[in-house]
């Protein structure tokens, strides 16, 4: 039994844990203070994933005793999503060596892989595509890849948030158009601890996420894809879909700095959507355009596969072929001046 007025405690919750650790990190002075490669100009306080983490993982327990969720997958978000948001909480005060966190990543991924089942059976052109063995390596790599870019994309005020809600919500049309409307609750349940926290960090920003509160997100996302799959191949197109516009900038963004030879785990300030907000001038516009683009292009793309009418594969290229232009026109990957 789905037990709807929890989603109101859901975003009061993170709200006002929001609040909460804001007041902390300004009495504490624990700030984000500007440096060359950030986004913002005024020290903003930091942690604030943190109330979303807590708020998220706290009604995990309920899907499970509502009959949402089984055992095998409440375990797999819960451990994962508590040990990578552990990680970045230890990097978001101290430093963990690059080669340290990634080992922490792969962890969090194979514990989710153990727990669900590896990667279901890929629908591609009408035929299933079982990968086997090779699907437990590929699922790893998708897992971290994903963490680490939700990390990488959570550059600007409201970006991080707005994308997690838009995907939720996305996901949870598909979940109704599929007729498993008990299933919808639960990105759902992520996009209402996303929404109190957003009011905090909706442009400008009163309060940061923290790789915390993005490292988890990220691996979350990338759990209920997997669980969305293992009900429906269909579906994992539509997520990657769903997921399009960070996974363009950031994968576009990588690619183009590895040609060059930089190194890829210094912080930067190079993704599309970042000289995007430097061209405007401020990060309103472009967290509201990729809401827009989720909303009114990303996500009928999405609900035309879930019902049959094109393929996945073919739709998650066409959908993608915009982004991309949008990456070029603004940059993704191009080598800042002085840098």
């Amino acid at each position: 039994m789905i037990i709807w007025w929890f989603f109101p405690v859901l975003v009061l919750s993170s709200f006002a844990l929001t609040g909460g650790v804001r007041r902390y990190a300004l009495a504490r002075q624990l700030l984000d203070v500007p440096n060359a490669r950030s986004s913002h100009s005024i020290p903003t306080p930091r942690g604030g994933g943190g109330a979303i983490v807590v708020s998220f993982l706290v009604a995990l327990p309920l899907l499970f005793l509502g009959g949402v969720l089984s055992s095998s997958v409440m375990w797999a978000l819960f451990g994962a999503g508590a040990w990578i948001a552990a990680v970045g909480f230890l990097d978001d005060h101290g430093h963990i060596a690059a080669r340290w966190r990634l080992l922490a990543h792969f962890i969090g991924a194979g514990w989710v892989l153990w727990l669900v089942g590896g990667l279901p059976e890929l629908s591609l052109f009408g035929a299933s595509l079982d990968l086997g063995a090779f699907g437990y390596v590929f699922g790893s790599l998708y897992l971290v890849w994903l963490l680490n870019l939700y990390n990488f994309m959570d550059g600007i005020d409201g970006i991080a948030s707005v994308e997690a809600v838009c995907v939720c919500l996305g996901g949870a049309l598909l979940y109704y158009l599929l007729g498993e409307q008990q299933v919808m609750v639960v990105p759902l349940f992520l996009a209402a601890a996303v929404s109190g926290f957003l009011f905090w960090n909706f442009p400008p920003a009163k309060i940061f996420m923290g790789d915390a509160g993005s490292g988890f997100l990220g691996i979350i996302l990338g759990t209920l894809s997997l669980h969305a799959a293992w009900i429906n191949p269909l579906l994992l197109w539509c997520w990657l879909i769903l997921l399009g516009v960070f996974i363009v900038d950031a994968t576009w963004t990588l690619l183009r700095r590895l040609l060059r030879g930089d190194k890829v785990y210094e912080a930067h300030r190079s993704h599309a959507y970042q000289y995007a907000s430097r061209s405007f001038g401020r990060h309103l516009p472009v967290t509201l355009a990729i809401g827009a683009i989720n909303l009114f292009w990303l996500l009928p793309w999405a609900c035309v596969v879930a019902l049959g009418k094109v393929d996945g594969f073919s739709a998650l290229v066409f959908s993608y072929l915009p982004l991309v232009g949008l990456a070029i026109r603004f940059n993704a990957g191009k080598k800042e001046v002085g840098a």
